[in-house]
């Protein structure tokens, strides 16, 4: 008896035709490998957001960029986190380089001098580091400061297909700036209570950003992360988070794991260090899924 209320709890839901349920409660879809692409650019730009810190920003836009480069996307990643875990993540050293901080404060540079190659073949970064901590003291007074990042990455944008911003945790001028640049939005979102309580803000945040600023961004999605299906209390707040956004939360689901601190150690993506480890499986479906969605091209 108990070993088959085992099995049953360790078998997935299915729907009537067979497909497994997956976390969120949809039919588990495959999503089939993207195409290449015969041209390169214009990039549409994403920022990768929550004022909350340790959701999954940055582990999700160096794994999600890497698995765009291994689809044949022409990426570039920006470190807009002054505490510089992007660039440190892809193994770039970035205290004797110039950074997005010099390209804030000097508008006229070429972007091409700061841009780096990462391990990955197809993405590129654009280093940061502590000093970009005084990019608002330095901005506050600047005329259209909001706009001082969009019209950085404007000289760059027809060499990429897709531009991923990483931003700090907090809605300061930093990610004023980083939504003004971009076309869309991913929420990285830990399945965790508190983690829940700060989203109504960034989404009241980024309706002030299309209202006043940038009418053109939009909600590309919310993505759960550091889920473990073990444990009653994520599979509540992954409930409650598909409740409050419904189709908005990607199918894709990336679970609670040791492999990406390994990873970052490493200064190579996920995809790269454990290729067949689930969570590296999980960024490539997720990479597929946004491309099926039509955020990535």
């Amino acid at each position: 008896m108990a070993q088959s209320a085992a099995k049953s709890k360790a078998e997935p839901a299915r729907t009537e035709d067979g497909t497994p349920i997956g976390p969120t409660g949809r039919p588990y879809q495959g999503f089939a490998v993207p195409p290449r692409l015969e041209s390169t650019g214009p990039a549409r730009i994403i920022a990768l957001c929550n004022q909350k810190g340790g959701v999954g920003k940055t582990t999700t836009t160096i794994n999600l960029a890497a698995a765009l480069a291994g689809y044949g996307r022409r990426v570039l990643a920006v470190d807009f986190d002054p505490q510089g875990a992007l660039s440190a993540g892809l193994g770039i050293s970035t205290h004797d380089l110039p950074t997005v901080y010099d390209l804030l404060l000097d508008t006229k540079r070429d972007p091409h001098e700061v841009i780096v190659s990462s391990p990955v073949p197809g993405l590129d970064i654009l280093p940061a580091n502590i000093d970009l901590s005084a990019a608002e003291v330095h901005l506050v007074n600047e005329v259209a400061r909001e706009t001082i990042l969009a019209r950085v990455l404007r000289k760059v944008s027809n060499e990429y297909d897709v531009i991923f911003i990483d931003c700090q945790p907090s809605l300061g001028l930093l990610t004023v700036n980083a939504l003004t640049a971009s076309h869309g939005v991913l929420i990285p979102l830990e399945c965790e209570f508190f983690a829940l309580r700060g989203v109504a803000l960034l989404i009241e945040t980024i309706d002030k950003v299309r209202d006043r600023l940038n009418p053109v961004i939009e909600l590309d999605g919310v993505l759960a992360t550091m889920y473990d299906p073990r444990t009653l209390h994520s599979r509540e707040v992954l409930e409650r988070v598909v409740e409050a956004f419904g189709d908005d939360v990607l199918e894709t689901v990336i679970g609670r794991t040791v492999k990406f601190p390994d990873a970052s150690v490493a200064g190579v993506p996920i995809t790269q260090f454990a290729p067949e480890h689930p969570a590296a499986q999980a960024y490539l479906r997720l990479a597929r899924e946004l491309v099926a969605r039509g955020a990535v091209a």
